[in-house]
């Protein structure tokens, strides 16, 4: 069976088409949910005409179960909660604060990798595009769109190439605007609906968005 989306780049483009109404528009800045984000968000940057930043967050798995997000943590200290998981798998308070001061460290030194000592991007009234590569729980997009809040932009859009219908329906709730191009059922995982979901490394990070702001200057 051929897949519905060939590689991130792929889905970029494809997005790109979806986001036209803010093409050439000023106030637009598009943030990028690293790694798998950044490629994507890259096409759609430069079809756009609009600068690219990121936007860190940082899943907290389980405790054991670490593919399973119990929550996330975004930039400037911004967490969320699965409340249903935590209790359901009956993870205590301590379990959350040590996952939680695990994965801080770990957005900070992506941080430090991927940014340097560029600044953080203006999101006071802009319009923002948050972008990843696809969304299964929502608990990372969720995290982000609750920083960004903070910092008062325009209007918020989420942009994906693929994501489950409920959990679609949820950020519908938190975003302005949410843009999913594929909502297939049963979901599975993100990946089972790319031809190419390879990991991406932080050097391949880095050099894409070096890439994208040579161009912006």
């Amino acid at each position: 069976m051929k897949l519905p989306i060939a590689d991130r780049e792929t889905a970029g483009r494809i997005l790109a088409q979806a986001l036209q109404v803010y093409a050439g528009r000023e106030d637009i800045l598009i943030l990028a949910l690293p790694r798998g984000g950044v490629p994507v968000a890259l096409e759609i940057s430069t079809l756009l005409g609009a600068p690219l930043d990121l936007m860190l967050v940082r899943k907290l798995g389980a405790p054991g179960q670490e593919e399973l997000a119990m929550g996330a943590l975004a930039t400037g200290g911004v967490q969320v909660l699965n409340r249903e998981i935590v209790a359901a798998l009956h993870v205590n308070e301590e379990a959350v604060r040590k996952t939680s001061e695990r994965e801080y460290i770990e957005l900070e030194r992506r941080q430090k990798t991927y940014r340097g000592d560029r600044p953080l991007p203006v999101i006071e009234n802009r319009i923002v595009i948050l972008v990843d590569d696809g969304i299964a729980t929502g608990a990372t997009m969720k995290a982000a769109i609750k920083a960004l809040r903070q910092q008062e932009p325009a209007r918020i859009v989420v942009a994906v190439p693929v994501a489950p219908v409920d959990t679609v329906e949820e950020l519908k709730h938190l975003a302005d605007e949410v843009i999913a191009i594929y909502t297939p059922e049963p979901f599975i995982a993100i990946g089972r609906w790319y031809s190419d979901f390879s990991q991406l490394s932080d050097e391949e990070v880095r050099s894409a968005l070096d890439k994208a702001w040579r161009t912006s200057g």
